[in-house]
């Protein structure tokens, strides 16, 4: 029997997230299925199921079939078909979209308790993104708030946390979000700020679970474990304090319930109860006038450079004013290769050159199963028609070195000059040198003999 809630606060289905899917998957059985309630509003729904099944194919190797539930079916038959396929699956996942939407499709339906038991029995949930913003008490309206101006407030969740961990608690996805730039859109572009007007209207005991972008937790109900992996981190807040634990963390259900407070017990790497170290936690504050907790150790098990920002924002990755830390996109892999290109065809490297267009071939198809990018692949196929022109002109010029291919005609020349004045035959020396230098060809004479070179290519 496996019984796991597995949680990635963005990327489920990008390049970063192929290995813990796969994990994932060696522990399921039964069919797996994708439920599109999240973005069902949307008109593109279809082609986001599409990529979504390509990508659990190609990429991870595990067919998945998907469930439409838009909206509850209004055919009886159609409604109970779906619900049969969620309740004999062995793995469901949900991802992007709108979790208020989500919410009201679900709201009077038998989903919520279908999840739930089969969390209770035997199977695999993996909610990613604004699925599982839903997961929670509370849920966050992201998109109200957000990009529609409604003042910050708290949307009832499913409380699947409190059915699977045993105690109630909130989540929050894209938790460093940095897309903002030179304003603050941490916590599922909340901010610090209404984060804190939030946290504030919760019960005082409540826990905020944030999970990073492109970073997987694996809920284990029979171990009563929390596993991190992939790129990013696992926070447990309460009451303003947070601590952070990186991918390798194994933490006991225990520890999640008593919140910040176990982070800085369990942040010398002690044994949790499932009898493996936990990761370093980190203490941080929730704003810019608490710093870490005093006497606390900072930076144990943290990537090098992440405290950055601690003492001023409160959350490693982000500083006022400072440039967004970036997470794994398909344009950031565009930019890194078109640069590699570049220094390739400045070294004349053809072979580094051809590489770099291979790779970045490889990228848009590895990327192309993505629900969530922004950019798509017509970015990088521009970088990508760019370098093949590049190259071009680099072959009608000639990749070899020019000197190398004119070297043995142009010593050929120099010696006959250098015989010419020897037997004192000026003109002909002068008409040697005359004619190099209209060819590009610069010739330095010195005690040493005749040196040469190329002015232009």
């Amino acid at each position: 029997m496996t019984r796991l809630l597995v949680v990635m606060g963005s990327g489920e289905t990008a390049p970063t997230m192929v290995k813990p899917h796969r994990a994932v998957f060696e522990r399921v059985t039964g069919p797996a299925v994708l439920l599109d309630t999240p973005y069902g509003f949307q008109s593109n729904a279809d082609d986001i199921s599409a990529r979504a099944v390509r990508y659990f194919d190609q990429s991870v190797g595990r067919a998945v079939d998907v469930v439409s539930w838009r909206q509850a079916p209004a055919d009886p038959v159609a409604r109970e078909r779906c619900l049969a396929a969620l309740r004999g699956a062995g793995w469901v996942f949900a991802g992007p979209g709108s979790p208020t939407y989500t919410l009201r499709a679900w709201r009077e339906t038998a989903i919520p308790d279908l999840l739930a038991d089969k969390l209770s029995r035997d199977g695999v949930v993996l909610f990613a993104s604004a699925a599982a913003l839903t997961l929670g008490s509370h849920t966050v309206p992201v998109y109200e708030i957000y990009k529609a101006g409604i003042e910050p407030h708290w949307a009832q969740g499913l409380n699947l946390l409190e059915a699977a961990l045993g105690f109630p608690a909130v989540l929050i996805p894209h938790y460093d979000n940095a897309e903002g730039g030179n304003h603050d859109t941490r916590f599922c572009y909340l901010g610090e700020a209404r984060l804190s007007l939030l946290e504030a209207e919760l019960p005082p005991d409540r826990l905020i679970i944030g999970v990073d972008e492109h970073t997987a937790v694996v809920f284990d109900l029979d171990a009563k474990t929390a596993t991190v992996s992939g790129n990013g981190l696992l926070t447990l807040r309460r009451a303003g304090v947070s601590t952070a634990f990186p991918a390798g963390s194994v933490l006991s259900f225990a520890d999640l319930a008593a919140g910040p407070a176990a982070g800085l017990a369990t942040g010398a790497g002690r044994a949790t109860g499932a009898g493996r170290a936990t990761g370093a936690g980190r203490s941080t504050g929730a704003g810019p006038a608490m710093g870490p907790a005093a006497g606390v150790p900072t930076g144990a098990g943290l990537p090098a450079g992440s405290g950055a920002g601690l003492a001023e924002s409160g959350r490693p990755g982000w500083v006022a004013g400072a440039p967004p830390v970036s997470q794994p996109s398909l344009r950031g892999v565009a930019d890194d290769l078109d640069a590699r290109f570049a220094t390739a065809l400045a070294a004349r490297d053809v072979d580094a050159c051809v590489a770099a267009l291979l790779e970045m071939e490889q990228a848009i198809v590895d990327w192309s199963g993505d629900t969530e990018t922004n950019d798509g692949a017509d970015y990088p196929r521009s970088i990508l028609r760019g370098m093949v022109v590049r190259l071009g002109e680099l072959a009608r010029r000639g990749a070899t070195d020019p000197a190398e291919t004119v070297g043995p005609f142009v010593d050929a020349l120099v010696e006959l000059r250098g015989r010419a004045r020897l037997n004192r035959d000026y003109p002909t020396s002068d008409t040697v040198r005359d004619r190099l230098a209209a060819a590009g060809v610069e010739l330095r004479d010195s005690p040493d003999g005749t040196s040469w070179r190329l002015v232009a290519d």
